[in-house]
């Protein structure tokens, strides 16, 4: 609940300007609850309006993409990008293609990656964007075609220092590649800095792939570590979704000591106790693009059920939510929370309802935001931006290192921020603060813009 009669007022303006953007008011309010303390003993940041333009983006840019599919046929499709702030560097954040794609979702992306970007340490402001275009069941010349027409408008509005998109859901190498080579096209010149997520073969990073995933471990192991003289070695881990983020964190959880035995797709999970075969899940989801379920055909021993949601009935030491926000409410918290769970970090961008957090929050399981726990991804795009400037590649074990010293920073300044304002382990109050507090002091330096 908000106390401050100023933050009340922000988030009231809020909603009565855009009533239906559900997500975005979740976002909003979610991160507002956190500012009262701080919003107390910094009275400028509201004698200055500094949260009323915080919650409001720069700019929102909405376009049709027209596209031909293989047999000639004409499809129109929305296309948008919400630069939020650039009040500590360039806008930097996703591109989504997914039919739920919408201003709403945008928006609470874009105003979350603010926070985070701000996290890593490095000089990039927040944005996101995308289309509810659906990849799945594309050819690739469907998916090219798409893409060229999307980024002919987007490169309007983009560039290494004005605005820097990379991939998100639905949007992965070859959407990428495809986007890249069409900004080429239309510019005339070859500014390897203005996506990330390239191929390594025309100014991409190696880890980028992993990052997600990896960083996510590297914070909770370093959560574990402080905030429970624990770690992953001998845990249960379940990993909801089946992408980069939840392949790369089944990885990294393996790696360091501990046991994997679930993952899910939007059609339902699989379970297998003797640990997931990650192998086997690289070559149906990277390999050939398949469906998770294809694991039970292959796998002795383990199941499918349809349903992702159910994937959280399964008992864990570990809970990594990486597959959608909004994937586990309240009742499903409650379940985790009965089973045994010590910790969640949220590999997804909220991936936890309000309900689900404050369930966590009160049985003393430990809790981490994804704003600073999924940060990895954008920090290592942060770091191809600066391969890209220099025009050197660093070896994988070098960003990886880089990667790691991130992760374990954002950790501590979170825990930090929040022991200071008198709620010492609230990980997602100190990260909301900690996030704000470098923007909206650089936005009180530069004036009202």
């Amino acid at each position: 609940m908000i106390k401050s009669e100023y933050l009340q007022k922000v988030y009231a303006q809020v909603v009565t300007r855009d009533p239906d953007q559900k997500e975005f008011h979740q976002a909003v309010l979610e991160v507002l609850e956190s500012l009262d303390p701080i919003i107390e003993q910094r009275p400028e940041y509201e004698n200055k309006g500094i949260v009323e333009t915080f919650v409001e983006p720069e700019r929102v840019i909405s376009f049709r993409v027209p596209w031909v599919d293989d047999r000639g046929g004409i499809h129109i499709n929305r296309g948008y990008r919400v630069q939020f702030s650039s009040a500590i560097g360039p806008y930097k954040g996703g591109l989504r293609f997914h039919p739920t794609v919408n201003l709403s979702i945008l928006k609470f992306l874009g105003f979350e990656q603010i926070l985070k970007n701000s996290l890593t340490g490095l000089p990039i402001g927040g944005a996101k964007g995308g289309s509810d275009f659906d990849p799945k069941g594309k050819s690739d010349g469907e998916v090219m075609r798409f893409c060229q027409s999307f980024m002919t408008e987007l490169s309007r509005h983009i560039g290494q220092f004005v605005d820097v998109p990379a991939g998100d859901i639905g949007v992965g190498g070859r959407e990428i590649g495809y986007l890249f080579g069409q900004y080429r096209r239309v510019q005339g010149t070859y500014a390897a800095g203005v996506l990330t997520g390239k191929g390594l073969s025309f100014g991409g990073s190696l880890v980028r792939t992993e990052a997600t995933g990896y960083g996510l471990c590297y914070l909770t192991q370093e959560m574990l570590g402080k905030m429970r003289s624990d770690s992953f070695e001998g845990k249960t881990v379940v990993i909801s979704g089946s992408g980069n983020v939840a392949i790369f964190a089944t990885e990294k959880a393996a790696q360091l000591g501990g046991r994997v035995v679930a993952l899910s797709d939007s059609n339902g999970f699989i379970h297998d106790p003797e640990g997931i075969k990650l192998d086997i899940v690289k070559d149906i989801k990277l390999g050939h693009r398949g469906r998770i379920r294809e694991y039970a055909e292959r796998v002795p021993g383990s199941t499918y059920t349809e349903g992702f949601r159910g994937i959280w009935n399964i008992p864990c030491d570990i809970a990594l939510p990486c597959a959608t926000q909004n994937e586990i409410d309240g009742e499903m918290a409650r379940t985790i929370v009965k089973n045994g769970c010590m910790a969640v970090a949220e590999g997804a961008n909220m991936p936890c309802r309000p309900e689900a957090i404050q369930e966590f929050q009160h049985a003393g399981i430990l809790f981490a935001p994804a704003k600073a726990a999924n940060a990895g991804g954008v920090a290592t795009s942060a770091l191809e931006m600066s391969q890209n400037s220099m025009r050197y590649a660093w070896s994988f074990e070098e960003v990886d290192r880089r990667l790691k010293g991130i992760m374990v920073n954002i950790f501590h300044n979170i825990y930090d921020a929040a022991e200071e304002f008198g709620h010492t382990g609230d990980l997602a109050m100190g990260a909301n603060i900690a996030g704000f507090k470098k923007v909206a002091d650089a936005m009180l330096t530069q004036g009202l813009i």
